[in-house]
């Protein structure tokens, strides 16, 4: 384990060696989408990086309070090649919950130069009616 520990960068922890250990075998963390979420006054805004991928390549959907950004690309098919092994074709995907009030007319989408923008707008708090105590009975 020294070793092992020896080779990551200095502010590598010991839990890491758990959390390590518990992914896939064959995990590869640069294929999740990696999010930055920042929130305003009246939404909240997700910056989901997708290098490498094209606009058409990229389906947004709402379901059930669920967003789900699915990016796929697919094998181009060439004659007469003989491949020992491919890697082109892959897709990704990931799920954020941002309520059952959100509407999919509601959601704002811009995707320039490997960066897709979601603007989810922030629903109205909950009021909660009658006084702050449990009536007990």
């Amino acid at each position: 384990m020294k070793h092992y520990l020896q080779n990551r960068n200095e502010n590598y922890d010991l839990f890491d060696v758990f959390d390590d250990f518990f992914k896939p075998m064959f995990y590869d963390e640069s294929r999740d989408l990696r999010t930055d979420i920042k929130e305003t006054d009246t939404s909240y805004e997700l910056d989901i990086e997708l290098p490498g991928y094209a606009k058409n390549e990229i389906k947004i959907s709402l379901e059930n309070g669920y967003l789900t950004v699915n990016a796929s690309k697919q094998k181009k098919e060439e004659n007469g090649k003989k491949y020992l092994r491919r890697e082109i074709s892959e897709s990704t995907s990931r799920s954020y919950y941002v309520g059952t009030d959100v509407t999919r007319e509601q959601i704002k989408a811009k995707f320039d130069n490997g960066m897709l923008t979601l603007s989810v707008p922030k629903s109205a708090p909950k009021q909660i009616k009658g006084g702050s105590f449990i009536e007990i009975e």
